[in-house]
């Protein structure tokens, strides 16, 4: 059995950088907040948490005074900064540079669709961190929709803007364009550009790893795919996995792996999400070599 990590896998820089910033930060101190989980992976923030770091909420950040608080890559909304200024607390400011870009798009968007009495929507989420980061941009005015069933809160006859989340598909972004696009035109009887401005918004390092799994799904018999259950990236690129390799399996770590899932010849393909450790892939990988000596021992 043939056991290979997909090279394209692992952290996006926006996570390593976040991570990155952290471990420097707790080099110099014993103790650093962070706001919400630095990562959607369990085993990730509880190596970090042995380190020093602690994960609050935004109820807890209202409680502290005098010290030193994480923001993640996902970004934060406005309330959060001004939070920390009346509370004299110190930032360590680690949102993702596309992140911040894209609040600052929408933030200008958003005053412009006032002007206009349009609406903001976003693909994504609701309750994501980064999510909430954007419609904190809007006065909590933004439209997020997910689902078929969510495009109802859409009001056609009024000029819309789509935004994404960063982390979220293409496909299912230039689906729900189209959509959008057909309701605005059975709503008014015809479509014109002016009354809609869809912005794909996805980062294209997520974006590029698409046809990249679907290649390496391609090249294997087997994908185990590492993510934690939190993660949407981690969701939507396994089913990119699961659409070309039928026998492909989201794992958080390798206690969750099945033997029955390998025969002998297999050749065995690791990949995972924009927040899966590559130290966690390589984790799933030797556990995969050990069970392949037991199966040539079995076998012999």
């Amino acid at each position: 059995m043939e056991v290979t990590i997909d090279k394209n896998s692992g952290y996006c820089f926006g996570v390593e950088f976040a991570i990155k910033m952290a471990e420097d930060e707790m080099e110099m101190s014993d103790k650093l907040y962070c706001l919400g989980d630095i990562v959607h992976n369990d085993m990730e923030v509880k190596r970090l948490n042995e380190k020093g770091l602690v994960v609050i909420d935004r109820e807890q950040l209202q409680q502290l005074r005098n010290c030193k608080v994480l923001i993640r890559a996902h970004g934060e909304p406005p309330e959060t900064y001004r939070t920390a200024l009346e509370n004299d607390i110190e930032l360590i400011d680690a949102s993702c540079p596309v992140v911040l870009k894209l609040q600052n798009r929408v933030k200008y968007a958003f005053d412009k669709m006032e002007r206009e009495q349009g609406q903001i929507v976003i693909y994504g989420k609701k309750g994501h961190a980064e999510v909430i980061g954007l419609t904190g941009q809007t006065l909590e005015k933004a439209i997020v929709v997910m689902e078929e069933k969510d495009l109802e809160k859409i009001d056609y006859t009024k000029p819309v803007t789509l935004f994404s989340q960063t982390t979220k598909s293409t496909k299912g972004f230039y689906e729900l364009k189209e959509k959008i696009e057909a309701k605005i035109k059975e709503a008014n009887g015809e479509f014109k550009e002016m009354d809609f401005n869809a912005n794909d918004s996805i980062c294209r390092q997520v974006s590029n790893r698409e046809p990249q799994l679907l290649n390496f799904s391609k090249e294997n018999d087997v994908i185990i795919f590492v993510s934690g259950k939190k993660s949407s990236n981690g969701k939507a690129l396994y089913q990119v996995c699961k659409t070309e390799n039928e026998r492909s399996y989201f794992v958080e770590n390798e206690t969750e792996i099945d033997a029955t899932w390998f025969k002998f010849e297999d050749k065995v393909g690791i990949c995972g999400a924009t927040s899966t450790p590559m130290w966690l892939m390589e984790q799933v990988q030797r556990f995969l070599n050990s069970l392949h000596e037991d199966l040539v021992l079995t076998k012999g």
